[in-house]
């Protein structure tokens, strides 16, 4: 349980701090030029002009891909996991464990050539857009991997987690897809790095969720003769139980939505204070200045005087 729950804690961490420094980034120079402004498959990290800081301005895919490699040797030693209840190693884990290990690899080779592409574009000139659209691809092949693994799963309780976890990252594929159309779109941007971290949050809820025995739902429990993580090793006893576990993961999904909201309102405040910016809404019948009420009220006397 340990072993699984650090994982969860590790990718959750890698995902929250990859969607907020997005969001981060995307806000600033959204404000900052909103006339130029076109969506970025990453940013770089504005450093002064020193060697030592010009190479780590692409701190955030060094790290992306650190987080990449970890979570790919995960996936595939995990997929020679044993369950003793099926005697010997788990078909169907193996290969679902191996499916996730190869979309981690694709993402890795993507982040490579982004890396690639900025710092050698003589070598690998790829536009933003084909990088958006690649990645659309991968967020689709991950849902459909989750997808795949809800389906085949004899816990409720997992299944379900899987599927929340699909539903964000088809999001994240349409947004995606929608920004390698429209690289304009700041909003989309905003709300994909918003949905990355919705996802890394949830990544955390599963792992509480099936591994921590103070956060499993009640009439549930862990199977303590299967190694965790492997063919649902926890599971509802009841068809109540299990339907009440489905029912508090889609509340607990809802109020994760409702924090990724405010986050991201929170950051948009912090970031345009930071700015600067001060947008003003006005109304359809605003008050007219003084002074062209003055100068009109001159005009109509003048006029008087004329007629008379």
């Amino acid at each position: 349980m340990a072993a699984a729950m650090v994982y969860q804690i590790f990718a959750s961490t890698g995902l929250v701090s990859l969607g907020l420094f997005h969001l981060v980034a995307t806000t600033w120079h959204h404000l900052k030029s909103p006339q130029s402004y076109s969506a970025k498959p990453f940013h770089t990290i504005p450093f002064s002009s020193s060697s030592s800081s010009h190479r780590l301005k692409h701190l955030q895919l060094y790290l992306l891909i650190a987080f990449l490699v970890v979570a790919l040797a995960h996936q595939t030693l995990i997929s020679y996991d044993s369950d003793p209840l099926l005697k010997g190693r788990t078909p169907v884990h193996r290969f679902t464990s191996l499916q996730n290990a190869a979309v981690l690899f694709l993402f890795l080779v993507l982040s490579l050539a982004l890396l690639l592409s900025d710092c050698l574009p003589s070598l690998l000139p790829l536009p933003n857009d084909l990088f958006f659209a690649l990645g659309a691809a991968l967020f689709y092949l991950h849902s459909s991997v989750s997808s795949s693994a809800a389906s085949v799963q004899t816990s409720q309780l997992q299944a379900k987690c899987d599927s929340i976890s699909a539903r964000i990252s088809l999001f994240c594929s349409l947004l995606s897809l929608l920004l390698a159309c429209q690289p304009r779109l700041f909003v989309a941007d905003s709300a994909l790095a918003a949905a990355l971290c919705l996802q890394g949050l949830w990544v955390l809820q599963t792992g509480l969720s099936l591994y921590v025995d103070a956060f499993i739902p009640e009439g549930c429990h862990r199977l303590l003769d299967v190694v965790n993580g492997v063919e649902g090793s926890t599971k509802c006893d009841l068809e109540d139980s299990s339907l009440r576990a489905v029912a508090i993961l889609d509340l607990l999904f809802l109020l994760h939505v409702m924090f990724v909201m405010l986050l991201v309102m929170v950051v948009y405040a912090v970031v345009a204070k930071t700015v600067g910016v001060g947008v003003r809404r006005l109304g359809s019948y605003e008050a007219l200045p003084n002074s062209s009420l003055d100068h009109n009220h001159i005009q109509m006397k003048s006029l008087t005087g004329t007629q008379a």
